[in-house]
């Protein structure tokens, strides 16, 4: 077991919400069928030059625009079933199926400005068009796309669950912009698929918000997301549990030639190759979260991305006080992903990543996979050790740094400091300051660590690792350095819930709030503050819990 101190978490970068809109929408059931076989894309788009930018500048009409579906097509077999009703699906990766459009007329609530320009080539005057509403709300399919639902399996909380898949989401296809970066287009909440956990018809959303079998109907709403990838450690699982081997191997000899160019195809060691990278990037990607104080919610191998990014985190949550037992997920029962435990989670999921693996190695490679995974625990304890570092703005790594941040975590516990701010605090406040202890009211959660007895020691302690940086380290490049570390804002839970109240009123002015907040949250904001993002979170946020129905 890691130490259950250990916390962490970093930006996004991967996965993007491109736009979300609002609207209610239709979908249709069915029973069980049969298996899957190869499937013929070239039916359902023109022979245009597909997925690629025609020119290096963004586009003004979506007209110009293409992307295709044909790369996945081409690769894998797909379900041959046609009709969209809920079954166990074998011997293919994806399923074809349209997204269910909604019925009644449908509002664009945000859009990302820097997605759309910097990684889709599209001009943010597109937005305003009625053709980009139809399409990131799934009312209308472009040229070169045939809708998929992915189908993959999972360990839900420590359980093998089975077929699970894209139960209510849709990959439009991939887009390579003027740089030669490829992005996945998916729609979420965009409809029933054959891997939908519940049938339902009609105009909302039915949602069972606690898993209490209280079902009610919602506002419905879609996101279009982009990632490099959305193949996760299940889609790997379930072909390995239903002994589809050959399908494993054209899966993962994909995914590597795709993703890790640097692995060598001809190399028959190309599966531990790859097994190691995903070990190291999922030991990095955790500590990052644990940096920034990040709960995933809900770290099932089904959402754990293979390019160790971060998706699929809807009871996620930031932890406001200090506490390694933060739990975000209200169906988390046994608090088996509180914040403090997510290393180990992680180690469990590339076990599960290994497991599924070993259809494709030789009895020797299995024990180097063994080996492999070993070493999981002092990569995430050297990253960790790397952030939080810099996150104290230290040079370097001395032996005492592990003392001086454990030390320091333990304080913060003992008097619930908030995490984010405790830090941005430190960011800002000087040597002197320090030195002094005259700690302003502005910098409230040092106040509130500074009641601890042994507050003074630990800064006697830090500063004196602060005089070891550098001699060419002044104490203004120190706070530079570090306010460019520790965010100001975070999406807590208590700032979410707030913009969610106002857009059931179809105020949806605080959504934008956090937009705009949020793409520059190491930058103090006016408005932001004025919002109180940065001051105390109010007293009901403690009661504030999430599910993964929210």
């Amino acid at each position: 077991m890691l130490p259950r101190y250990l916390v962490k978490i970093w930006v996004f970068w991967g996965t993007a919400g491109v736009a979300l809109s609002q609207g209610q929408g239709k979908e249709s059931t069915a029973p069980y069928g049969p298996e899957c076989s190869l499937f013929d894309w070239r039916q359902y788009h023109s022979n245009t030059k597909l997925g690629y930018s025609e020119s290096n500048l963004t586009k003004s009409s979506m007209d110009l625009w293409r992307f295709t579906s044909q790369k996945l097509i081409e690769a894998f077999p797909l379900d041959p079933i046609r009709e969209n009703y809920i079954r166990r699906v074998k011997g293919c990766i994806f399923s074809s199926v349209a997204p269910a459009p909604f019925k009644s007329a449908v509002k664009l609530v945000a859009v990302s400005k820097e997605v759309l320009e910097d990684l889709l080539d599209l001009d943010v005057s597109v937005a305003e068009t009625e053709e980009f509403i139809q399409f990131v709300s799934g009312g209308r399919v472009r040229p070169g796309s045939v809708p998929l639902a992915h189908r993959y399996g999972g360990h839900q909380f420590g359980v093998w669950s089975g077929q699970l898949g894209d139960g209510r989401a849709h990959l439009l296809g991939e887009y390579v912009n003027r740089h030669g970066a490829r992005w996945e287009l998916q729609l979420k909440g965009s409809g029933k698929t054959p891997y939908s956990r519940l049938a339902v018809s009609g105009d909302n959303v039915m949602r069972d918000e606690f898993y209490n079998g209280n079902v009610k109907n919602e506002k419905g709403a879609v996101v279009l997301r982009v990632a490099k990838s959305w193949f996760r450690i299940g889609s790997l699982e379930i072909l390995a549990h239903s002994g589809e081997t050959e399908l494993l191997r054209k899966l993962v000899d994909f995914i590597i030639k795709e993703h890790f160019p640097f692995i060598n195809m001809t190399n028959q060691d190309r599966y531990l190759d790859f097994f190691s990278r995903v070990v190291t990037d999922t030991s990095h990607l955790i500590a990052n979260w644990m940096s920034v104080g990040f709960a995933h919610g809900v770290c099932n191998t089904d959402n754990f991305s293979l390019l160790s990014i971060t998706i699929d985190y809807g009871p996620f949550g930031f932890m406001d006080s200090y506490d390694p037992n933060f739990v975000p997920n209200a169906s988390d029962d046994e608090a088996l992903y509180e914040i403090g435990n997510q290393a180990n989670i992680g180690r469990y999921n590339l076990d599960k990543l290994r497991l599924a693996l070993n259809l494709l190695l030789d009895p020797k490679q299995q024990l180097v996979a063994q080996q492999i995974l070993k070493g999981y625990p002092d990569l995430y304890q050297t990253k960790f050790q790397e952030l939080f570092g810099a996150k104290l703005g230290l040079f370097g790594h001395e032996s005492g740094d592990d003392y001086l941040i454990a030390y320091l975590l333990k304080l913060m516990e003992d008097t619930r400091a908030d995490f984010t701010m405790l830090f941005r605090h430190l960011s800002e406040i000087t040597h002197k300051q320090l030195e002094l202890n005259n700690i302003p009211e502005e910098f409230w959660a040092l106040q509130q660590l500074g009641r601890h007895e042994f507050f003074s020691h630990w800064v006697n302690l830090y500063l004196s690792r602060l005089k070891r940086n550098s001699d060419k380290d002044s104490d203004k490049a120190r706070r530079f350095r570090m306010k460019s570390t520790n965010p100001r804002y975070v999406l807590r839970n208590w700032m979410a819930e707030s913009a969610i109240k106002k857009s059931e009123r179809d105020d949806f002015s605080e959504v934008h709030l956090l937009q705009k907040t949020l793409r520059h949250p190491f930058h103090k904001q006016r408005e932001a503050e004025e919002a109180g993002y940065s001051s105390r979170p109010p007293l009901w946020a403690r009661e504030l819990r999430v599910s993964c129905s929210s």
